[in-house]
């Protein structure tokens, strides 16, 4: 026999699944997938992304609360300008301490214990809040929910990423964003505003509930397989792999080709490797993406949500306008988690940036050139003490700043929302996953407490039309970066993608 026709079976060093031929491996590949029961890895995701859901709970906890504590009676707890703005932009301080820890938690803990131990200071957080005396006690337990959302913001996108398939990881990396959208909903749909009996100590009561319902539900769920791969658990992984995609499954071919991936890298990255292209390029692509995410404006937009349509005096009720913002979130999140694995990510990307531009763009302009006695801005000069405004004002020339949030918040959840967290768990290479994802948390939420801190500041000093201006600037950038730095992940394994990086050949993304 040849020694070529011999080649393939004695070179030990490469695993078996290279031998195919690259038409038979993708064949193979998509054999393998339309094989696979889902309903453990959904189960999976699911107990995992109530850690999202109780994050857009407590994010937008100042919507519906800061309008109440603006009138409370007890002069202890009432909020001004200056402690409404801590109140409602310290979460975001503390989802970046919590970010920045994750980076030593993900990879020491490893993703599914991290996203557990979040539960500690959410419960926490939620107690202080329903049982404050003082607005210390309000601002500690924003910090420590915020703190609980940065843990789980790095945590929970590389768990998914790192225990779905690629049939399925686009659907399943918008599920986070989904289920933080149905949180705030729920928010909302249980404020006393609503007619439900709640008021803001006992809102705070009802965040307990999915913190406890995660924690419980997790206990039974796997870890990541690419993470026990990493500490040298072998068969633990095999098992983990095998309780996801089904006995009856060939979840050993893709254990190897996990397990190869996982070899070629040492246990930690080192300073050194950060100057390797493979290394760095993908890290300052998903910090760049969350640098610009929140430079889009989402955050300050979703606290200060009832404080803008009560300023730009909508034709609706500020709650009843914020509610259905809401929906419209849900509903262009669920499209986003339908189609991309079909569109792809960086068409999304293109039309939500474009989306938000236009949207930005338009309240500003609104808010400039419509005299203030028609929107009711009071010279656009301040977001609080409102209680003098009238409450449902009859021009429907309001409608526009209505409509324009709706379409801002519809481009975002489309794509700037959910791609960007799916990204970062998609091309940040194993070894730096844990520690990058924390950074890209770190960065995003730093960014989030500067807008959200001075966003108050900014709109009495400059008007309230300057903040979208500059947000709309932002999203023109969004659009560049996408087209000049963004890949093309859909339907490409992780290890395709590190490949890509590792080696700069398309091929591996076609």
């Amino acid at each position: 026999m040849e020694p070529s026709a011999r080649e393939p079976l004695v070179r030990k060093t490469r695993s078996s699944y290279r031998t195919f031929t690259e038409s038979a491996s993708k064949r193979l590949d998509k054999e393998y997938l339309r094989s696979l029961h889902n309903k453990r890895l959904y189960l999976a995701v699911f107990a995992a992304v109530l850690g999202n859901f109780n994050f857009g709970f407590a994010l937008v906890y100042p919507s519906p609360v800061i309008p109440a504590l603006e009138a409370d009676p007890s002069p202890a707890l009432r909020l001004n300008q200056h402690t409404a703005s801590w109140f409602g932009s310290v979460f975001t301080l503390g989802a970046a301490v919590g970010g920045l820890s994750a980076m030593l938690l993900n990879d020491r803990l490893g993703r599914k214990l991290s996203i557990m131990f979040s539960a500690l200071p959410s419960a926490v957080g939620y107690a202080l809040m329903a049982g404050a005396q003082g607005i210390g006690m309000l601002l500690l337990g924003r910090v420590l929910t915020g703190y609980a959302g940065g843990v789980t913001s790095a945590s929970i996108p590389v768990y998914i990423s790192e225990i779905s398939h690629a049939g399925v990881r686009g659907m399943l990396g918008a599920c986070p964003q989904l289920m933080a959208v149905l949180g705030s909903l729920v928010l909302y749909a249980l404020g006393k505003y609503l007619g439900l009996v709640l008021d803001w100590r006992w809102l705070a009561v009802a965040g307990e509930v999915p913190v406890l319902t995660m924690i419980i539900l997790l206990c039974f769920m796997p870890n990541s397989p690419r993470f026990l791969l990493s500490q040298g658990k072998d068969d633990e992984a095999l098992g983990s792999l095998c309780w996801l995609r089904g006995k009856d499954t060939d979840y050993a071919r893709e254990y190897e080709q996990i397990k190869d991936s996982v070899r070629k890298q040492s246990q930690r990255i080192s300073c050194a490797e950060i100057k390797d292209p493979f290394i760095y390029k993908p890290i300052l692509i998903a910090v760049g993406m969350r640098f610009l995410q929140q430079l889009s404006g989402v955050t300050c937009v979703l606290v200060y949500l009832q404080s803008i349509f009560k300023k730009t005096s909508v034709i609706l009720k500020p709650e009843y306008d914020a509610a259905l913002v809401g929906l419209v979130r849900l509903f262009s999140v669920v499209i986003a988690a339908v189609s991309m694995d079909k569109a792809g990510r960086k068409v999304l990307l293109f039309v939500s940036a474009g989306v938000m531009l236009v949207s930005n763009l338009t309240m500003g302009l609104y808010i400039h050139f419509v005299p203030a006695s028609q929107n009711g801005t009071i010279a656009n000069k301040t977001l609080v003490s409102s209680a003098n405004l009238p409450a449902e004002p009859t021009n429907y020339i309001t409608l526009i700043p209505l409509l324009a949030t709706m379409f801002f918040i519809m481009g975002y959840a489309m794509g700037w929302g959910p791609i960007t967290w799916l990204l970062m768990s998609e091309i940040l290479p194993l070894k730096a996953r844990g520690v990058a994802s924390g950074l890209c948390v770190v960065v995003s939420w730093l960014t989030a407490f500067t807008l959200t801190r001075f966003f108050l500041w900014v709109v009495e000093v400059f008007g309230l039309e300057v903040p979208f201006l500059f947000f709309a600037v932002i999203c023109a950038g969004n659009i560049l970066f996408t087209g000049c730095c963004v890949p093309e992940t859909k339907g490409r394994s992780l290890e395709q993608i590190e490949a890509f990086f590792r080696t700069g050949r398309r091929s591996f993304m076609r």
